[in-house]
């Protein structure tokens, strides 16, 4: 099912700004009235709301407050918790959708990464929310807390 997610704020790299074929955007690469369409799990669109929903009238729309941008990746061993499903679910908490491989020696570890579809990682780099890519994203509040992560098109954690 296809599923438009727009927010105040989008970011469509950690870092970076709009690419160049779109017009510069005001805060620091943040672009307004922007959203990413997800299909399955990969993004099918970014674009203007307005555009989007135009071009898809019958998507399911989730709205979500602060600033939508890619999910983040966590370079560092996973946080200690009673079992590996809540030492995941610890880090969709914070908003990561990947993690690096060196840090799953533990198998019942990377079994449960797996099992919730957080990508897997030879190396660190930014995730970016471009067309084709894995739909793995994240919103984020103006004082840093994580408000909702998508991973692989899938809302995995959403907060009250």
């Amino acid at each position: 099912m296809r599923t438009l997610h727009t927010a105040p704020l989008l970011r469509l790299t950690r870092d970076d700004g709009p690419p160049p074929d779109q017009p510069a955007p005001g805060d620091g690469g943040s672009l307004s009235g922007w959203a990413v369409l997800v299909d399955g799990d990969r993004i099918e669109a970014v674009g203007p709301v307005g555009e989007l929903t135009q071009a898809y009238p019958m998507v399911r729309v989730r709205r979500w407050p602060g600033t939508l941008g890619p999910a983040l990746v966590h370079d560092g061993p996973l946080p200690p918790a009673a079992s590996p499903r809540e030492r995941v679910h610890a880090l969709l908490r914070v908003g990561v959708g990947a993690v690096l491989a060196g840090h799953l020696t533990d198998p019942a570890l990377r079994a449960a990464v797996a099992r919730n579809d957080v990508a897997v990682l030879d190396v660190a780099r930014p995730l970016a929310l471009t067309v084709g890519n894995r739909a793995d994203l994240a919103v984020f509040a103006d004082d840093g807390r994580c408000l909702a992560t998508v991973v692989a098109g899938r809302l995995v954690h959403r907060r009250a």
